[in-house]
């Protein structure tokens, strides 16, 4: 016995050795073997059992490493059955930047599968700039269904609207929904989702395997009063009553729970899918979006996220000690949720 174990440590020397010159060194294979005076068998062998052993830890030193991370943190932390974290850009203004780019190629794997989806599309710039940014292709098995109204207050029609411009690039069936974000009453939708087309869309959204919204926030700077389907009062009411973000123009409060209130009787929307059923992906960023994000989330309106790494630690803070920077990966590697 005591010859085995002195053979199984010469060989894990060995493969320390090997491991370190193939991962840290950079040699191939073949160099290792010369340098060891083995056969580039037994150098392969002993760069597999290095890692095998546990004798290499990988650490790849790259910003893209943080933000797969910070994925992996969201999808434990909040049970997201998809997430993609971009590099954040300190410099940039931009509330689409990354975000839009990482959207629109989970859009184009979606669309690539051969087999029929239902595809399910909020509003919103975000969503807008991904939908910009998809290559022309011929997805005609699949069907994309608009959850929301692109009709403002005075009858404009919103700039903001995606299902036309998807449609058209891809060159799928698509079934928008011609109704106003909000209506003037609980009445007025009632009547509205009477309508037979109305009927068919709301019924095929209920469906959708996969949906991507935008989320908006509720602040002075509301995309939903400044496209002009809801006015300051009515965000003002909202606010009142704890609304922390919106999705398809139903409001929501800190918990993630559609707010039951004369507003939301008036939103002229499809219901958001039940995520027990199918992927909702939020598509986000940005320190406005972040409560309701979270709120999202963590009330299962959405179990998907596109966001960019800074959203992503603020996401991953513990709210109640209002942990900053990158405290997170310690809660994590601590199993703190």
């Amino acid at each position: 016995m005591p010859k085995v174990r002195g053979e199984d440590l010469t060989r894990l020397d060995d493969a320390a050795r090997a491991g370190w010159l193939y991962y840290v060194a950079g040699n191939t294979q073949d160099q290792i073997a010369s340098k060891l005076g083995i056969s580039r068998q037994s150098a392969q062998r002993l760069v597999s059992l290095s890692m095998s052993a546990g004798l290499v830890k990988v650490r790849i030193d790259h910003p893209i490493a943080t933000c797969l991370e910070a994925a992996l943190a969201l999808k434990d932390r909040y049970g997201l059955r998809h997430c993609t974290v971009v590099p954040s850009d300190p410099e940039s203004a931009s509330t689409t930047l990354g975000v839009a780019e990482a959207c629109a190629a989970e859009m184009e794997r979606r669309l690539r599968q051969p087999d029929p989806l239902v595809i399910a599309i909020g509003t919103g710039r975000t969503l807008k700039a991904a939908v910009e940014r998809l290559p022309a292709m011929v997805a005609s098995q699949h069907r994309i269904v608009s959850l929301t109204g692109n009709i403002a207050l005075d009858g404009a029609v919103s700039v903001y609207n995606t299902i036309f411009t998807m449609a058209d690039v891809v060159q799928a069936r698509h079934y928008p929904m011609s109704l106003p974000v909000v209506v003037s009453s609980a009445e007025e939708r009632a009547l509205l989702h009477e309508q037979k087309v109305v009927q068919s869309t709301l019924k095929l959204a209920a469906v959708a395997e996969v949906t991507f919204v935008g989320l908006g926030e509720l602040g002075a700077n509301a995309p939903l009063v400044a496209d002009n389907f809801i006015t300051a009062e009515d965000r003002d009411e909202l606010d009142a009553l704890g609304a922390v973000g919106e999705i398809v123009g139903w409001a929501f409060d800190r918990d993630g729970r559609i707010i039951p209130c004369a507003y939301n009787e008036r939103v002229a929307s499809a219901p958001i899918p039940d995520t027990a059923n199918t992927e909702v992906i939020v598509v986000g960023m940005g320190p406005l979006k972040a409560p309701g994000i979270r709120a999202a989330l963590k009330g299962r309106l959405a179990n998907g996220l596109i966001t960019d790494e800074a959203t992503a630690d603020v996401l991953l803070r513990n709210p109640a000690t209002r942990k900053a920077g990158t405290a997170w990966k310690a809660d994590h590697a601590m199993g703190v949720r």
